[in-house]
């Protein structure tokens, strides 16, 4: 079986949320960027994790977990971006890939909580 696009992307998000995190350092903002770091990361690790799951329901719960670190991860930029720690241009980026990845997300949860159940 090949990559998963799901796995990619989130290890793709994962690297621009490092670079994102080392920029707002830069700027000497280090506890949100702390907490987008941690939760933007966990995304693709909860992926990760699942591709390896016990169960469909363990899958099922890893996907449910990364969704919930997708949307605290959303959370974050949202805040950055109001408190002028991120230019509109580089929230927004990351915004649009956060969304994409919670959408997916929401699609696999959707399809495989039917079959755990």
């Amino acid at each position: 079986m090949g990559e998963s696009i799901l796995k990619n992307k989130s290890f793709l998000f994962a690297l621009h949320i490092v670079a994102a995190y080392k920029d707002l350092c830069c700027r000497q903002e280090y506890v949100m960027s702390k907490q987008l770091l941690r939760c933007g990361t966990s995304i693709g690790a909860n992926i990760a994790e699942a591709e390896r799951g016990q169960s469909v329901s363990d899958f099922t719960a890893k996907m449910y977990i990364s969704l919930k670190e997708a949307n605290e991860t959303d959370y974050w930029l949202r805040l950055l971006k109001a408190s002028a720690y991120l230019t509109e241009e580089e929230a927004d980026a990351l915004l649009s890939e956060c969304d994409e990845l919670v959408r997916m997300l929401v699609a696999t949860t959707k399809k495989t909580s039917n079959r755990a159940f």
